[in-house]
């Protein structure tokens, strides 16, 4: 059993045996991912539910928008957000610490923060499309038209997602040109923005990060917020590991951006 142990710390993608019992005895059975690897994809798959899941209802119910919002740079145990509970206490995990709660609240009222560009463009009436509809509609005679049988392709086998785009590339994206994006922000605001954040401690960042994002997402940026949401929660016990990955992943991008034809190290290779 100690070899087992030491064999999956040294090799945690390995194939190493896994020792079962079954009705016939206990049996061994090689697995490729190791249980490490599929516990951070099962919770990346949470983290992935839960902010959809506030991204819809801040789309569809202006009430619920206005209450998540309300908990910006709040503590959990300000009476203002108490009202939040209402769609989030379902989320959280039993026993949940408190460090670990903050983070879904914050993530929670930074996205019902919207741009307000945004907000007007949700809030604008939808028109009606005047015409016929496409695809196998009734022809001339009023006949349906079947649709054509086709093969249908297999699907790729994907391995399991476990980690998202940090904050740290979302910064260096709203550095670089992108098309349909009517502005930029300037490289040394970037710089100066995400070397803040990484300094701040486990309450400095929940109060810093709320104007960073809006600054984001009003350069149309793309925030994960599922990765986000995991670093906030790892941020008090972790926050020198996340925030060197954050400055990793921005000067890797800007590197990529300002030399094209030079990819550097692999992404695979880069130290975590």
């Amino acid at each position: 059993m100690a070899t087992r142990r030491a064999d999956r710390a040294r090799w945690p993608n390995a194939r190493v045996p896994t020792r079962v019992r079954t009705q016939k005895g206990i049996t061994d059975v090689t697995t490729n991912a190791s249980p490490a690897l599929d516990r951070a994809a099962a919770k990346r798959q949470r983290y992935l539910k839960y902010v959809s899941w506030i991204d819809s209802t801040c789309s569809t119910d202006p009430g619920a928008r206005v209450t998540l919002r309300a908990g910006l740079r709040q503590n959990i145990n300000a009476r203002s957000t108490f009202a939040m509970n209402r769609y989030i206490a379902r989320w959280l995990p039993p026993n949940a610490p408190d460090a670990t709660q903050r983070a879904y609240f914050t993530i929670a009222a930074m996205i019902a923060s919207r741009p307000r560009a945004t907000e007007e463009d949700e809030e604008a009436p939808a028109t009606e499309e005047v015409g016929g509809g496409h695809g196998n509609e009734a022809d001339a005679g009023g006949e349906q038209v079947p649709p054509a049988d086709t093969p249908k392709e297999p699907k790729e086998q994907k391995e399991p997602e476990r980690r998202g785009s940090s904050l740290g590339t979302a910064f260096a994206e709203a550095v670089a040109e992108a098309p349909g994006r009517e502005r930029e922000m300037r490289e040394s605001t970037a710089e100066s923005r995400l070397n803040m954040l990484t300094r701040q401690s486990a309450n400095g960042i929940h109060r810093s990060l709320p104007a960073s994002v809006l600054y984001l997402r009003q350069l149309d940026v793309p925030i994960d917020w599922a990765q986000l949401l995991a670093d906030l929660i790892d941020w008090p016990e972790r926050s020198g590991r996340i925030a060197r990955r954050w400055l990793q992943d921005y000067y890797r991008r800007r590197h990529h951006d300002s030399k094209p034809g030079d990819e550097g190290v692999p992404e695979g290779d880069a130290p975590q």
